[in-house]
C-alpha cells in the first residue's frame, strides 16, 4: 500500500466515524430510536439523516471501490450540511410548528454536533475535489485517455 492509498484510507475511516457520531448525537438528542422529536416533519428529517449517516459510513468503511465515488462523498457532506443549516434554522428564525431550540445556541451536545459536522464537511469537501480534479481514482474509473500518453503528448515542440 503506498502514502496516497493510506492517506485515502485514513481520510475514508475518519469520514465513517464521523458520519456514525453525527448519525449518534442525533439519536441522542431525539431522546434514543425511535424517539420523539416534533413536529413530524422534524422526527422524518432525524431519521433520514441517521439512516444516510449510517449508509454512509458503512459504505466508506468497505473495502470496496464504491467509497471512491463522488456520490458517497456527496452524501457524507449533506450529512454535515443537513444538521448545520437546521441548526442555524431552529435557533435562529425557528421552523414551522418547532421553536424549542429558538435562541438556544450554546446547548452542549449542539455545539459537539457543530465541531463534528464541521470536520465532516471539511474532509468529505477535500476529498470530493480530489476525485472531481481526477486525483486517485481507481485505475478502472479513470477515463483512457488519462491512463495512456499519446505521441503528440510526448513529441517536443
Amino acid at each position: 500500500m503506498n502514502d496516497r492509498s493510506t492517506a485515502q484510507s485514513w481520510v475514508r475511516a475518519w469520514t465513517a466515524v464521523l458520519c456514525l457520531a453525527v448519525a449518534w448525537i442525533h439519536v441522542q438528542d431525539q431522546g434514543g430510536f425511535p424517539g420523539d422529536k416534533t413536529p413530524g416533519y422534524v422526527g422524518v428529517g432525524y431519521y433520514l439523516l441517521e439512516a444516510a449517516g449510517i449508509l454512509s459510513a458503512v459504505v466508506l468503511a468497505s473495502r470496496s471501490d464504491l467509497g471512491e465515488r463522488a456520490l458517497v462523498w456527496v452524501t457524507a457532506a449533506g450529512v454535515a450540511i443537513g444538521p448545520l443549516l437546521g441548526y442555524v434554522l431552529s435557533r435562529g428564525p425557528g421552523l414551522p410548528d418547532y421553536d424549542d431550540d429558538r435562541g438556544n445556541w450554546t446547548e452542549p451536545l449542539g455545539l459537539v454536533s457543530i465541531a463534528v459536522e464541521v470536520l465532516l464537511l471539511v474532509l468529505a469537501s477535500l476529498r470530493l475535489r480530489a476525485l472531481m480534479r481526477g486525483g486517485a481514482v481507481a485505475p478502472h474509473a479513470m477515463p483512457a485517455s488519462r491512463t495512456t500518453v499519446s505521441a503528440s503528448d510526448s513529441a517536443a515542440p
